[in-house]
C-alpha cells in the first residue's frame, strides 16, 4: 500500500470520537482553529466563530467549553491562535479592528486591539507563521477595498493597548476581500482571494504594493476559501462561491510551463458519489506526510465528503456520516493526531478520529437555526490578467 493510499484509508475512518453539547444560545459555527502545541504537549484549546458574532473557546480533547467572547454589536470573522503561545486567540470585527484575547485571563475584554482606519470592516484576516504580522482584509466601501497590516509583536506586553496599522494595500483588488492566509513556513508571503475573483499572492518584504504582488490567479467567480499546498507550500488553491475548484503551481511562474494545475468550474459534476450527492465546498488540506491535497464537502443533511485532489481530477476519498444533522460550515485538520473537527449549521462541534467510538450514539435533531450571516454570492466572469511574471 502506497503512502497516499494509507491517508486515504485513514480519512476514511475518521468516526466521531467526541460532540460539543448544543449552548443555550444555538449558532452557526463558521470557523474553527486549534492552538498550536508547545514542544512536548498536544494542542490544548479550539476556538469556534460562530454567527451570534462571538467567539468560543473549548477544550481540544473533551470539547468542554471553556469561554466566550464577543465584540457586539460589531461582527467577528474568522478565528486564529497565535503560533508561540496557544492562549492568545485573535479575531477581526466588522467595527474596523482585529481583537485579540488571552484565554489565560479571567476578563472578557480583549488584550491587544488593531484598529484600522475609520471606513474599514474587515471580514477576514490572518496572523504570519512568526506571530509578527497581522492582515485583515475589507468590505468594499465606496470604491475602495483595503489589506491593512499591523505589527503584532508584544501582544502580551501591553495590556488594552490599541495598535495604529503599518499600511495598507489598496490597488490590487476591487472587491470584497474574502480570505486572507499566510504562508505556513515563510512569514513574509501572503495570498489573499476576493468577490472580484482574484487570488493575489505578496511578498510584503518588498517596499510597495506593485512590487509585493508576486502572482496575480483568476478564479472567474467570486472567492470562499483560500490555502497553501504542495511540496514546501509553492502551490495556492481556491474554492468559489458557486462550487467552483482552482489549483495553481507558483513555482512555474518564470518557467515556460502553464501555472493552472486543475480548474474545475464546478466540482458538484465531476465528483461521482454513488447514493449520494455533493451540494457544497467547505475547503481543503493538504497532507504533508502523503504529499496530497484533499477537498472537504457535504451534503445538506450533514454528510461530509472528503475528496482527493490530482492534476487528473478529483475523486471521493470516503463519506463521513452520522456526525452533522445540517450544512457542514467549518473544519479544522490537527497534523499531530490526525484528528479532524467540523462545525456546521446545526451548532454541533463535533471531534472526528481514526477508528474512534462515539460513547453516545444519539445523533442531535436536526434543527433549524434562522441565519444571521448571509453569504453573499456574486460571480465576476472578468477578463483580467491571470497570470502577472
Amino acid at each position: 500500500m502506497t503512502a497516499v493510499e494509507k491517508i486515504e484509508e485513514q480519512l476514511a475512518s475518521l468516526r466521531i470520537a467526541k460532540r460539543s453539547t448544543l449552548s443555550e444560545e444555538p449558532a452557526y459555527l463558521l470557523d474553527i482553529d486549534i492552538s498550536k502545541p508547545a514542544q512536548s504537549e498536544s494542542s490544548r484549546y479550539v476556538a469556534v466563530s460562530c454567527s451570534n458574532m462571538s467567539i468560543r473557546v473549548y477544550n481540544r480533547e473533551t470539547l468542554n467549553f471553556l469561554r466566550e467572547y464577543s465584540s457586539r454589536p460589531g461582527m467577528l470573522n474568522g478565528v486564529r491562535f497565535a503560533h508561540a503561545c496557544d492562549s492568545i486567540v485573535f479575531s477581526a470585527c466588522s467595527d474596523g479592528t482585529v481583537k485579540c484575547w488571552d484565554i489565560r485571563v479571567a476578563t472578557q475584554k480583549a488584550v491587544q486591539v488593531f484598529s484600522g482606519y475609520p471606513s474599514n470592516v474587515f471580514i477576514s484576516f490572518d496572523i504570519n507563521c512568526s506571530d509578527l504580522i497581522i492582515c485583515a482584509g475589507t468590505e468594499k466601501v465606496e470604491k475602495d477595498t483595503f489589506l491593512v497590516f499591523w505589527d503584532a509583536r508584544g501582544i502580551t506586553d501591553c495590556a488594552s493597548a490599541t495598535k495604529e496599522p503599518l499600511g495598507v494595500y489598496s490597488e490590487s483588488h476591487n472587491d470584497d476581500i474574502t480570505k486572507i492566509c499566510f504562508h505556513p513556513i515563510e512569514p513574509n508571503l501572503v495570498v489573499s482571494g476576493s468577490t472580484d475573483g482574484l487570488v493575489n499572492v505578496f511578498d510584503i518584504n518588498k517596499d510597495n504594493e506593485d512590487d509585493a504582488l508576486i502572482s496575480t490567479c483568476n478564479s472567474d467567480s467570486s472567492v470562499s476559501f483560500i490555502d497553501w499546498s504542495g511540496k514546501d507550500y509553492k502551490q495556492v488553491y481556491c474554492m468559489t462561491h458557486d462550487e467552483g475548484f482552482c489549483w495553481w503551481d507558483i513555482a512555474q511562474l518564470d518557467t515556460e510551463e502553464p501555472i493552472t494545475l486543475l480548474h474545475v468550474l464546478d466540482v458538484r459534476d465531476t465528483v461521482c458519489i454513488e447514493n449520494d450527492s455533493l451540494h457544497y465546498l467547505v475547503g481543503g488540506l493538504y497532507h504533508e506526510k502523503a504529499d496530497k491535497l484533499f477537498l472537504i464537502g457535504g451534503t445538506s443533511t450533514g454528510n461530509i465528503h472528503l475528496i482527493s485532489c490530482s492534476t487528473e481530477g478529483l475523486s471521493l476519498v470516503g463519506t463521513l456520516c452520522g456526525g452533522h444533522s445540517a450544512t457542514v460550515r467549518s473544519f479544522c485538520w490537527n497534523r499531530t493526531d490526525e484528528s479532524l473537527l467540523t462545525g456546521g449549521e446545526d451548532a454541533q462541534l463535533l471531534l472526528w478520529k481514526p477508528g474512534a467510538v462515539e460513547r453516545s450514539l444519539a445523533k442531535k435533531a436536526s434543527m433549524k437555526i434562522a441565519s444571521s450571516v448571509q453569504k453573499r454570492v456574486r460571480v465576476h466572469n472578468s477578463s483580467l490578467k491571470s497570470r502577472k511574471k
